[in-house]
């Protein structure tokens, strides 16, 4: 219970410095939300890799469909049957151009899963490295694992 709580803990951090990296960066603009349904993962003790499959919904009525993949490097044990994680999409400006969202994005992430559980990942990349995705709900999934560490996900 301990872990959980560090993990769940370092998630509420996480999506609490989000907004305060933002200020800190030039005024961005939510251009959209993000959804990743993500793949099986098996925790190898200091990474792990899982598949995505996306669709970004554009503040303006676009939709656009991306696939990738998510690693992480850093304390990672157990077994996971996948889940789903939101992001808001936010980049300096509002003009968006299509497929702007594919690219390498990196960054901070947190979970952990007993049967249920959740986490929080935050990442700033994409085509320009201009584009943050932050947390827009806690990551849903079903397993048994705990994360933290560094993530890096690529968006086709």
């Amino acid at each position: 219970m301990l872990k959980m709580s560090s993990v769940l803990a370092a998630a509420a951090i996480l999506t609490i410095t989000v907004p305060a990296s933002l200020s800190a960066a030039p005024r961005a603009v939510n251009v959209g939300v993000l959804t990743c349904n993500s793949g099986p993962s098996v925790g190898l003790l200091i990474g792990s890799q899982q598949r995505l499959s996306c669709l970004f919904h554009a503040r303006s009525g676009a939709r656009e469909n991306y696939t990738g993949t998510v690693s992480r490097l850093g304390l990672d044990v157990g077994v996971t049957a996948g889940g789903r994680l939101v992001w808001r999409v936010f980049k300096p400006t509002s003009d968006f151009r299509g497929r702007a969202l594919a690219g390498n994005y990196v960054g901070g992430s947190a979970n952990a899963s007993l049967v249920v559980g959740g986490g929080a990942n935050l990442l700033v990349g994409g085509s320009d490295r201009t584009i943050t995705l932050q947390p827009l709900s806690v990551e849903g999934r079903v397993g048994a694992n705990l994360a933290v560490g560094v993530a890096n996900m690529d968006l086709q």
